[in-house]
């Protein structure tokens, strides 16, 4: 026998949710894909796409997850996983180990991603400067 006590079935379709402000980031948009809900919070799963040309990114952080990955569906992204710089382009997937310390600092006028984590209120702390930072590709005007 199934048990459908923990989670529930779950079918977002394009139409279904917008994209909107409001998320982690002023600069970009979510859309739910209706994850956290299904799941009682276990899970959340959600597009990101850039809104604005970036100019100081995300700063220097870590998520309290469990688990986190980010699949890039289009465009480019720049980020600083601790020392390390890393451009993941659409087709990549990039599994966030539990508390590496990152900064998202540039990507394309066209980038989009898929974010799913655990758990779905998972927490975002700042934390001090690992490296410099390159700066962004300028957008075109």
């Amino acid at each position: 026998m199934l048990d459908r006590t923990k989670t529930k079935f779950s079918h977002v379709k394009p139409g279904d949710t917008d994209y909107v402000s409001g998320g982690l980031r002023d600069f970009f948009l979510y859309r739910d894909l209706g994850v956290a809900q299904a799941t009682n919070g276990a899970v959340i799963a959600h597009l990101v796409k850039a809104n604005k040309a970036p100019e100081k990114g995300t700063g220097w952080h870590r998520h309290e997850a469990q688990f986190q990955i980010v699949i890039m569906l289009k465009g480019w992204a720049r980020f600083m996983y601790e020392d390390k710089e890393t451009r993941v382009k659409a087709g990549d997937c990039v599994h966030q180990r539990p508390g590496v310390q990152h900064f998202l600092f540039d990507y394309s006028p066209d980038m989009e991603y898929l974010e799913i984590v655990s758990p779905a209120d998972f927490k975002t702390v700042d934390v001090e400067p690992v490296c410099a930072i390159p700066d962004p590709t300028p957008w075109p005007s």
